[in-house]
């Protein structure tokens, strides 16, 4: 009866046993079928983001949903290799592609603590997961998961396989692939990281959120941890550098990318260039796109415009803290409360974000993001003095417990209290032969503020636009030399197109008759509109189309002799470009070359030269005449602080608006021209004498200098056509002995003074015929 039993129960479970092998293999069959191809994998086209490069080749911007640096798997340091084995399948080079041994151990491990705590997917099933499954925890989806690994692994390498581990798997903060990882908790490349940084990084592909070292590092520690145990107990490292490793503080780096300038506006153009032509492609096909940007003049630029906007912002007086955080509200894990109120604050560049945490008379604590307790005393809060005081006014934002502040260290390594400024500033720097942009920054910040004020602001250009004008009436027999009178005048609202007008100079005198170079170089209001009147309003809106400024943006007024029109930085920086090379206009460009993700040239930009297609606008007469008049303008008129820089070869321009709005300083070297702008997004006065010479040139200055150091002198050599003679400096007319040396263009020779003893000099008419 037994035996009966027994045999029954033999077959039923034989036959049982057999079905469900029948039935594996039909649905192995049947799965196996509807696999996905390894083409995929074979022709590997991973999302590659697009970047972008200074001149030099050096990452200035990064733009694509997934951060990924592709690799050669002999790229991957032993090191990392090592790690990632030791946490994630150990024995990838011995099994197929599923390891079974490795299954048996998971099954007692998951038994014995009563819960799932380990997996057995090796490397190969992860690699069919991420390419080609979902994450659903079913038995099917599992089941292909297997089959997968195996296709893959009759197919494909375990270097090839581990390759596309190492390049594809996602290890958080946007960073797919280790070698994006490297740069994006480390700063480093994969090359440069240590054991212990490997494995932090080999811990990740486990819970990429949870073990994340930025958001999470006391999980990150642990999980480094249990990699470091894992590599001990394979021998890849000994006990003595266990011990060494579990007690180095791992340093990391929070910022996604290591750019080498900040250039964010730059980029940005860039961005919007390439989206134009690839739309969603920009984000994943690879694409590198080098531009004309130098880092040299690109940091100067960018710390040049910070310093001095911060210098004037101080001038203005600190305006108090930005918010107020309830310390109490949130229970009593403090620093997880201040963390998680930091974390929405942008900070800027050195300009960091600080919560209060108290206040004595002499002395603030302040809490920085990240656990650091600062403390400012002494000459770090005279800025913000009177938001200390004891006794409070009523609506006055004071400085207390919980108050947002933002903090910079001074010279001495010192913390004082600083305030993002409200005031805006652009800078802008081309070389003028070929348009080429060497530096450009936008604004303040364009994480504050994206507004390009480079190529976006159209502001009033003010005395800057002077030059212009003074051009057009060189072209209309004007000379240097041409005497005009500065005296009042008025006019009425059909002749201004507004209302009754009667200009002023900056100064609010007038110094009758002088010659036009005089007059540019004090930048006189009341000769450059008698210029205009002379020289016809229509013609002056005309000829200024030739710098490639918008005719419809300069009404044909008589305040449009004094800047009243709209430009933006980059017009005047191509305009100006006109006058540097001798009269020929070029278009300003910022990319050189694009290349696909292999590194072939896709596109180059031809620029256009004096040699090659650029349009003589002005005549080179002119473009050196008036360069000669704006060298005055540094040497002894209302940029003369420029002197400073100690060249001889600088000639530019300042421009301040009405009500002081607008500031500007438009100036070049012979290879260089260079725009600097300042003024409030919503105009408003910067202030009572800030002017483009005490606001714009100070940040031109500081940028020209590092950039010109080591620059040999550039010589402006008269063109054909230009002659050179004496002049009697208060009448304009030729002497033998006159006092200063003046350029003519041939064709305009002033008179010859007839300077006889007995009759005296009879330039009395002539001179009257030349006041305007």
């Amino acid at each position: 009866m037994l035996a009966r039993w027994l045999y029954y129960f033999f077959v039923t479970f034989s036959a049982l046993g057999l079905i469900g092998v029948l039935l594996v293999g039909f649905a192995a069959l049947v799965i196996h079928s509807n696999l996905p191809s390894l083409e995929t994998l074979t022709d590997y086209r991973p999302k590659i983001p697009l970047r972008i490069y200074s001149d030099e080749g050096l990452l200035i911007g990064e733009f694509g949903a997934e951060r990924r640096n592709v690799v050669n798997i002999s790229e991957v340091p032993a090191q990392l290799k090592q790690a990632i084995l030791a946490a994630e399948d150990d024995r990838f080079y011995e099994h197929g592609g599923v390891d079974y041994l490795g299954v048996l151990r998971a099954a007692y491990s998951n038994f014995s603590a009563g819960s799932v705590r380990q997996g057995a997917s090796t490397i190969t099933m992860q690699v069919a997961r991420n390419f080609f499954l979902t994450r659903e925890k079913t038995l099917t989806r599992k089941f292909s998961e297997a089959l997968l690994a195996f296709k893959i692994e009759n197919n494909l390498s375990k270097d090839n396989i581990l390759e596309l581990y190492v390049n594809q798997i996602y290890l958080g903060q946007r960073s797919y692939g280790f070698a994006a990882a490297a740069q994006t908790y480390f700063g480093k490349s994969l090359q440069e990281i240590n054991i212990a940084e490997a494995a932090m990084l080999a811990g990740l592909p486990k819970a990429p959120s949870s073990y994340n070292p930025i958001s999470n590092p006391k999980r990150a520690k642990s999980r480094q941890l249990y990699v470091l145990g894992r590599l001990h107990k394979l021998n890849y490292i000994s006990s003595e550098e266990l011990r060494e490793l579990e007690k180095q503080p791992i340093s990391v780096k929070k910022q996604s990318t290591a750019l080498a300038m900040p250039a964010d506006y730059v980029a940005e153009m860039v961005r919007q260039v390439i989206y134009n032509r690839y739309q969603e492609e920009t984000y994943s096909k690879g694409i590198k796109v080098y531009t004309t940007i130098r880092q040299l003049d690109q940091m100067a630029a960018y710390q040049s415009l910070r310093k001095n906007i911060i210098e004037y912002d101080k001038r203005r007086g600190y305006r108090g803290p930005e918010a107020h955080i309830n310390l109490l509200k949130y229970g009593s894990n403090q620093e997880k409360t201040l963390d998680d109120a930091l974390e929405e604050v942008n900070e800027s560049g050195d300009i960091y974000a600080a919560i209060v945490l108290s206040v004595k008379p002499n002395t603030v604590q302040a809490y920085r993001k990240g656990g650091e307790v600062i403390e400012i005393s002494g000459e770090g809060l005279k800025f913000a003095q009177k938001f200390l005081a004891d006794k409070k006014e009523t609506g006055k934002k004071y400085i207390t417990p919980g108050t947002l502040i933002r903090i910079q260290k001074d010279q001495k390594n010192s913390w004082h209290i600083a305030q993002l400024p409200e005031i805006e500033a652009a800078l802008v720097s081309l070389d003028p032969n070929d348009g080429a942009i060497r530096a450009l920054i936008g604004g303040f910040d364009f994480h504050k503020n994206q507004f390009n004020h480079v190529t976006q602001a159209w502001r009033q250009p003010g005395s800057s636009f002077k030059p212009f004008i003074y051009s057009a009436a060189l072209e209309k027999g004007f000379t240097p030399a041409t005497i005009i009178n500065d005296a009042p005048l008025a006019f009425s609202a059909a002749q201004t197109g507004s209302q009754l007008w009667e200009p002023k100079n900056f100064d609010g005198k007038f110094e009758g008759p002088m010659r036009l170079r005089t007059a540019l170089v004090k930048s006189k209001n009341l000769v450059s509109i008698r210029i205009l009147q002379a020289i016809g309003i229509r013609y002056a809106q005309d000829y200024i189309t030739r710098f490639g400024f918008d005719a419809s943006r300069h009404p044909p007024y008589l305040p449009m002799a004094l800047g009243s029109g709209s430009v933006t930085p980059m017009q005047m920086a191509a305009g100006y470009a006109i006058f540097a090379n001798g009269g020929f206009r070029v278009t300003p460009y910022f990319i050189r070359r694009i290349e696909d993700e292999k590194g072939n040239t896709v596109e180059q930009f031809q620029p256009t030269t004096a040699l090659n297609g650029a349009k003589r606008v002005i005549d080179p007469r002119n473009a050196y005449i008036m360069t000669s008049m704006m060298q005055d303008v540094i040497n002894h008129g209302t940029a003369i602080k420029a002197k400073q820089l100690g060249r001889s070869d600088l000639a530019g321009k300042t421009g301040t608006t009405s009500n002081f709005v607008d500031a500007w300083f438009c100036g070049f070297q012979k290879d260089l021209v260079t725009i600097a702008w300042t003024g409030y997004d919503e105009p408003r006065s910067l202030g009572n004498n800030e002017t483009g010479g005490r606001v714009a040139l100070p940040i031109w200055m500081d940028y020209m200098g590092p950039v010109l150091k080591g620059i040999p002198m550039a010589e402006y050599k008269p063109p054909n056509g230009v002659f050179a003679t004496r002049i009697n400096s208060t009448t304009g007319f030729r002497e033998p002995a006159g006092d200063i040396t003046e350029y003519f263009f041939n064709e305009q020779l002033p008179p010859i003074a007839d300077n006889s003893v007995n009759e005296g000099p009879k330039v009395t008419r002539d001179l009257k015929d030349q006041l305007f």
